[in-house]
Formats: structure tokens, C-alpha cells, sequence
């Protein structure tokens, strides 16, 4: 590399940044301009719904690097408040707007890094304007300006990870929290019964989720529902989700792909090959379909920085990760974790897949303090490939979708889940790890020993003659039970076979194991059986969830 090659990037948060900076580890030598509209680099973005309450203290901890910072140690040219209004890709140079004087100038580049990111979307309705997004320091700002003013009552528009974080960040700042939602659940990433846990603990935590609802208007301290109820909202949020920076793209003629985004090659190159694109404003490929899709992950962006900076520098580029979508969110302790697709959406495309739900303890459940979390792995029926998973519980969730994702990554099958070898003590972990309970009983599914149902189709095999055999202990079937089932304890099974004799059955424990034990004597005896996956407590939460969605 030439003393001329000059390298220009625009937007210096996650992507951006991880490109400037990795390319002057490569190319010393290089001339590397960061242009950024707001007045702030570097940030960290994902923290900033946690100063809201003060669990982060300082709002310099949000503070990553300063343009003097990267100045002393990278070498990079940072500017603020500085917008590229356009691009001339013949002439190869930029237009930069100085946002403090509305001075503009031109500057020139070998090689343009586009990563402008994603703007929030926000309410259009006279006087929304009042609402506020959660995007940048700037933000933060604002919303700390406002939550000085000692406000009680808050609305949040929109149940997704930002919408939940802020919702956590606000009840425990105080405030009497509302929170709208569109659709039917939270965090499109869950299948319904398990996103119905993660609003049961918001709920418990007095955020009033109101689903199948927006907002229809907007005043100074009220806000009208779509159902007609008019509230009091004192402070508005808009988490209702994100669309890609593509303007400046689409004003300089580069291909935008399928879904919105700016298109991309498998080096992050645009359809001009001097110009790259990373970050929330391009689009990936997703490591399941192979096809392009969105995903706004702090991970791939810093990621996909790497792999330009290789590319300009002509170092070796292996092709840009793919998008398995893993992420995490969590409200006063309870997590919620995804990887891949859902069952929902597998569903929809006409996949053929098999759903395994389990409910482990996060380790020996002997040893104290031991949390139930709840597992579900979704594979392909035919080739075994792991399509996705979720898990929502206390601590250990994070560890298995970890787990689950890199097995994913490396190709590992569902059956093989079972021969991983993981750190186990009593603390820690189980003898058979949950990650190997999920490899077990998809093996167990695969290879024929047991036929399984989900807790959606219950109602359709009932309505086809089958009935409900319930195998847990007296007690449990007293305390709670699906309508109409049998109660026969699984360790009196086998003496009172003759009072189900001739019946079709699903069987049912309360996580699904005694329920597979029991499906094995009793195909065994030559009924026909299924077992419902997961057990009561999966039925039970996809019942709560269909009720929330009414």
C-alpha cells in the first residue's frame, strides 16, 4: 500500500469504527477519514436504555473512545457532526456537510465504508413528535432532560429488545410503565409460548402490556389508544423498530436488495466496487436459507468491519459471516435467548421440522440455589440440521444459546447435541447438561422410539378420538391438569393398562421425561401413543400465551 490510498468512512459507531480501526493495524501507512452526524463516536449504543436508571452510573462509561482518543492511538482523522450529503462515485469524493456552520466540502477517497446504521421508526401523528427514540447519545440526552422533570407515567410504543430494556430501566427508575404492542406477543425472535414468560415477569413487575393495541393521538400529557381509552402518558418511547440509513446509498445509485437494505457481496462490496457497506444498513445472508435478510446485531457489524478492512488492505478475506440472528435480552433477571429461526416462521415457509421443548435446571438440581429454564431446539426432520433455539430463564440461558449457536456455526447435527462434552460440577452444571438432554431427546425422536406432538395440535388430535393421559403423581394432576385427562401415575402404569385399553393416547408429564418413559411401555404394549413435547408446562404457557394474543 501507497502513502496514497485514502480510506473514508462514514458512520463511527460498531461497523465503521471496527474497520477504521483494524485497517490501520493493517495499512499504517493509510489515510482514514471518519465522518459521523452526531456529535459522538464510538458509543455504546446497546448500554444506553441502562443509565436511564442509573444501573449505569456514568454516562462517560457509554463513552468508548473519543475523536481524540482514536486521534492518539489509531491515527484516525474522527470529525463530528458530520454528514455526507452525497456521493460522486466518478469523481470518487464525498460532499460533507459541517453540521455547527452548515459549511459543506468535498473529500476524496480510494475506498468508501458505508455505515450509517438504522433510524429508529417513529410515530407520525400530529403531536408524536413529543415521543422519543433511543439511538444515540444525543437521545440519552433528551430522555434524561426529560426524566428530570420527575414524570410518572411513561408509555412504551413497541415490545421489542429496546422497548423491554427501556420498560426495565424506567420501572425501576419508578415510573408507572404502559407498554403497546402491534402484534400478539413480544420479541418476534420467541415463539409465543415462550415470549409469554418474559411478559408474565413484566407484569408481576407492574408494566401494563397492552397487546393488539397503538397509538391513534398524541397530546402534551395524554395518549389515545386504538381501542378508544385515552391514558396518561407523561414521557413516550418509540421502540417500534428500525429501517436501514439507505438514502445516501440509494442517491448514489447503488443496488438496494430484497428487503431494504444496501446490497452486499460476500465481502461486504457494493454494487461499485470501491465503495463497501457494513452495519444495520446492509444486508446479510442468513447462515439458515442462505438468502438475504436484515439483522441489526452489534456482533456481525464489528465483524463485517473486520472482513473490509481485510479486503482494502488485500489481506486474506474469508467470506462475511452469516447472520444466525443470536441474541439475548433480559428484564430484572429473567433472560430471554434466540438463535435462528422460529417455529412459527418454519411453519409458515412449509418447513418440515421437529420441536423439542425441556425445562432443566440450570445445574445439579441438588446443589442450592438450582433455576428451571425452558429449552426449545427446533431441527430439520430429514437432515437433522439445527434450524433454531430459544431459552428463557435466570442464569445458565445465556450459556446454552451460546452453545447451541456455535454448534449452528460448526454444522454440528441436533443428535450430536447429546455426545457434546461440557464443564460440569455440581454448581455449574448437570452430568447431562441441558444442551445434551435436548441431543438425547431429539435422537430419541429421530430415531423412532418416540412420537411427539405440540402443544398446538393438542386440540386437533383430541378432536380426532384421542384422549389425555396424564402419567404425574395424584397430587400434581389435582393441582392443575389439562381438561378431561386420565390420571394414571406412571409408576402404577403397567398394573392398570386394561382401564385404557383400546384408547389412542397423548400422554403427558409435567417437562415431557416421565411422559417419554411412559410412551415406551405403552407402545411397546402395542397402543397408539404419542407424547406431548414438553410436557403441562409447555401447554400451559402456549394456553397463557393465546390468551394474551385475544
Amino acid at each position: 500500500m501507497t502513502k496514497e490510498l485514502k480510506v473514508v468512512v462514514v458512520g463511527g459507531v460498531a461497523g465503521g469504527m471496527s474497520a477504521a480501526t483494524r485497517l490501520r493495524r493493517l495499512v499504517e501507512s493509510a489515510e482514514i477519514v471518519v465522518l459521523e452526524r452526531s456529535g459522538y463516536v464510538s458509543f455504546a449504543n446497546c448500554g444506553l436504555p441502562y443509565h436511564l436508571s442509573g444501573t449505569i452510573e456514568q454516562r462517560s462509561s457509554l463513552m468508548l473512545q473519543t475523536p481524540a482518543s482514536l486521534a492518539a492511538r489509531f491515527a484516525l482523522d474522527v470529525r463530528v457532526k458530520s454528514e455526507v450529503v452525497e456521493i460522486d462515485r466518478e469523481a470518487k469524493t464525498v460532499l460533507v456537510r459541517n453540521l455547527l456552520d452548515k459549511a459543506e466540502y468535498v473529500e476524496h477517497y480510494d475506498y468508501l465504508i458505508l455505515s450509517p446504521g438504522a433510524a429508529p421508526v417513529m410515530p407520525s401523528q400530529p403531536g408524536s413528535e413529543r415521543a422519543m427514540s433511543m439511538r444515540d447519545i444525543e437521545d440519552l440526552d433528551r430522555a434524561m432532560a426529560w426524566l428530570e422533570s420527575k414524570p410518572t407515567t411513561a408509555v412504551i410504543l413497541g415490545g421489542g429488545f429496546i422497548g423491554i430494556e427501556v420498560a426495565e430501566n424506567l420501572v425501576k427508575r419508578g415510573l408507572n410503565v404502559t407498554l403497546l404492542q402491534r402484534g400478539t406477543q413480544l420479541m418476534k425472535n420467541l415463539d409465543p409460548e415462550m415470549a409469554v414468560m418474559l411478559s408474565t415477569r413484566m407484569r408481576a413487575a407492574g408494566v401494563d402490556i397492552r397487546f393488539n393495541t397503538t397509538a391513534t393521538e398524541f397530546t402534551k400529557k395524554t395518549l389515545t389508544l386504538s381501542s378508544g381509552e385515552v391514558i396518561s402518558a407523561d414521557v413516550i418511547f418509540s421502540a417500534m423498530g428500525v429501517r436501514p440509513e439507505i438514502g445516501l446509498a440509494e442517491l448514489a445509485g447503488l443496488r438496494i436488495g430484497e428487503n431494504g437494505g444496501i446490497w452486499v457481496d460476500a465481502e461486504q462490496r457494493t454494487s461499485d466496487p470501491s465503495i463497501f457497506a457494513v452495519g444495520d444498513a446492509a444486508e446479510k445472508t442468513d447462515a439458515i436459507t442462505g438468502e438475504s435478510r436484515l439483522a441489526t446485531l452489534a456482533g456481525l457489524a464489528n465483524r463485517h468491519g473486520h472482513s473490509v478492512a481485510n479486503a482494502i488492505a488485500q489481506a486474506p478475506v474469508a467470506p462475511a459471516t452469516p447472520a444466525l440472528a443470536t441474541s439475548i435480552v433480559s428484564f430484572e433477571g429473567l433472560a430471554a435467548a434466540s438463535v435462528g429461526w422460529t417455529e412459527t416462521a418454519l411453519r409458515a415457509n412449509g418447513r418440515n421440522i421437529r420441536v423439542i421443548h425441556a425445562h432443566p435446571a440450570n445445574h445439579a438440581a441438588y446443589y442450592p440455589g438450582a433455576e428451571t429454564m425452558r429449552l426449545k431446539l427446533i431441527v430439520d426432520a430429514q437432515t437433522d440440521q439445527i434450524l433454531g433455539a430459544q431459552g428463557v430463564g435466570g442464569a445458565g440461558v445465556d450459556k446454552r444459546i451460546d452453545v447451541i449457536a456455535t454448534a449452528m456455526f460448526a454444522g454440528i447435527s441436533a443428535s450430536q447435541l447429546a455426545q457434546l462434552e461440557l464443564a460440569y460440577d455440581p454448581q455449574h452444571g448437570s452430568a447431562k447438561d441441558p444442551i445434551n438432554m435436548l441431543g438425547y431427546i431429539n435422537r430419541n425422536i429421530a430415531e423412532g422410539y418416540t412420537k411427539t406432538i405440540e402443544w398446538h395440535e393438542l386440540e386437533t388430535y383430541l378432536n380426532q378420538g384421542w384422549e389425555i393421559l396424564d402419567v404425574r403423581t395424584s397430587g400434581e394432576h389435582r393441582f392443575s391438569s389439562i381438561p378431561d385427562s386420565i390420571s394414571i401415575p406412571l409408576d402404577t402404569l403397567r398394573e392398570n393398562l386394561q382401564f385404557i385399553e383400546g384408547k389412542k393416547l397423548v400422554v403427558h408429564c409435567q417437562v415431557g421425561q416421565r411422559g417419554h418413559t411412559a410412551t415406551r411401555i405403552l407402545a411397546q404394549e402395542g397402543f397408539d401413543v404419542v407424547n406431548l413435547d414438553g410436557g403441562f408446562l409447555t401447554w400451559k404457557a402456549g394456553m397463557a400465551s393465546m390468551g394474551e394474543s385475544k
